[in-house]
């Protein structure tokens, strides 16, 4: 790898930026995508692999390539210090998310229900303001409070989150999708929210909730045709 390669890649992770290294085999060739001067048919290769992170050997226009993707952590902040987020933190580590715990309530977002786990404990749409939501992040509302949860609903659908989740009953996300709507949200918006979260595996406990919800993320990460709903 050049030192121009090596620094250009560098800089975009600390920006946070995705990027995939395109290697042309066998002479070694490389360059960051995307690039403005790259062939058409390698750009799109980049962008299907940065959806699905996964690296691949493939032959373009005569040339052999290698590609790499390069993408930022991926994000999982739940709104609410509950049950379920208890049971969902140690899901989301072990598949790579790294979860944030967002909830005003001192008495619930302590580092004794939450060890080792990131907890913001500003209101949730100050909270998602300076975390800075972006394509890598999920976000899961779980307080049943309009007053917690709209706001950070609100903030999330203004942002290219890639999966947005509320958990609640079928009327009650009928009554908050009428409230987000009134904050200016359109129809077709509003439709990204999964709710109810999770995949319908008849979930009934906190950790079987919890599963059912990072078993949509990532069907939704990984574009998998599984439907949702418990």
């Amino acid at each position: 790898m050049s030192p121009e390669i090596a620094a250009a890649l560098a800089a975009a992770r600390a920006e946070k930026r995705p990027v995939v290294l395109a290697t042309r085999l066998p002479d070694g060739a490389q360059r960051l995508l995307p690039d403005g001067a790259a062939p058409a048919a390698l750009a799109e290769w980049a962008e299907v692999l940065l959806r699905t992170d996964r690296s691949e050997t493939r032959d373009l226009a005569g040339e052999r390539w290698f590609l790499r993707p390069y993408n930022p952590p991926l994000r999982l902040i739940l709104v609410g210090a509950v049950h379920i987020a208890q049971a969902l933190v140690p899901l989301a580590q072990a598949l790579g998310l790294d979860p944030v715990v967002v909830d005003p309530r001192l008495a619930l977002a302590t580092e004794e229900r939450f060890p080792a786990s990131h907890r913001v404990t500003d209101w949730p749409d100050e909270a998602l303001d300076a975390l800075g939501l972006d394509a890598r992040s999920a976000v899961v509302v779980l307080t049943h409070d309009p007053k917690l949860d709209d706001p950070a609903l609100d903030r999330a659908l203004r942002s290219d989150a890639f999966y947005i989740g509320a958990l609640g009953s079928r009327k009650s996300h009928a009554a908050r999708l009428e409230r987000l709507a009134a904050l200016g949200h359109a129809r077709e918006s509003l439709a990204r929210i999964r709710g109810p979260v999770g995949l319908a595996i008849g979930a009934v406990t906190a950790a079987e909730i919890a599963l059912s919800i990072i078993a949509e993320i990532v069907a939704v990460l990984r574009a998998a045709p599984l439907g949702a709903g418990r």
